[in-house]
């Protein structure tokens, strides 16, 4: 099924819409060199969904990511976030959007070297109001065993479900993935992306997943395809593919 972006009328105040935008820009610099990253971008994202943005590098993905995770402010237009407009909030206020509703995975997965994956997951942990023990959080990605090796002593995909699980450690309502298996073989992406399925189904956090790889779209309930700063089109899955059968 495909729903073109422009149709979406989505009461931005309803109760199960996670994210709506409306007419969102994004400018980098002035004049002649100026950058035009988001093009007016009209979007909801319900809640409890898993979403892949997909596109290719410099489509303006993680500019858009960056904003709806308080990273960054838009040119122009309004972003909600169930209802309340984070471009009202000040900077106080958006560093505890972030710490108390939005948790964030990256290509690269940012641990400690000098910690375990434990006491990781414990930087999170000790300032979340009601977060997972770094325990539950390692069990839910797989890694209880390796819970006091540091990660230098993890494979790469091992390295990243320690970052997932520094991130749902806090139980975040949405979960940000910014190329989460773009430095990993087809294994590991496999494997990352069971547990971000699994994150969705078993903690019902809205899951956003950006990406240039298509292969993922399959597990997507929503893929929105990205390029030139805009939405091209959202294709809604009727029937997903469960992360274990993609094909890299």
């Amino acid at each position: 099924m495909v729903i073109n972006a422009d149709v979406a009328t989505m009461d931005r105040n309803n109760s199960e819409i996670a994210f709506a935008t409306t007419g969102l820009t994004r400018v980098y610099g002035e004049g002649s060199v100026a950058v035009h990253a988001l093009r007016g971008v009209d979007l909801q994202i319900p809640q409890g969904e898993l979403v892949v943005l997909l596109g290719a590098s410099g489509s303006g993905k993680s500019t858009l990511l960056n904003i709806l995770g308080g990273l960054d402010q838009p040119t122009d237009g309004e972003v909600y976030f169930f209802g309340q407009n984070l471009r009202q909030m000040d900077d106080g206020a958006l560093t505890l959007y972030r710490r108390d509703h939005i948790g964030f995975v990256f290509q690269f997965y940012n641990l400690m070297p000098s910690l375990t994956a434990r006491e990781n997951v414990e930087l999170v942990t000790e300032i979340a109001d009601n977060p997972l023990t770094a325990e539950q959080a390692l069990a839910l990605v797989g890694l209880s065993e390796r819970a006091d090796h540091f990660p230098a002593q993890l494979s790469g995909g091992e390295q990243q479900r320690v970052a997932i699980a520094r991130a749902v450690a806090k139980q975040p309502r949405v979960l940000f993935c910014d190329e989460p298996t773009g430095a990993l073989d087809s294994t590991s992406g496999r494997q990352v992306m069971e547990v971000l399925q699994q994150i969705n189904q078993r903690l019902g956090a809205t899951v956003v997943i950006i990406t240039h790889a298509a292969t993922i779209a399959g597990m997507a309930d929503r893929v929105i395809h990205f390029a030139d700063g805009q939405i091209r089109e959202v294709v809604m899955n009727s029937e997903k593919s469960l992360a274990q059968d993609l094909v890299w």
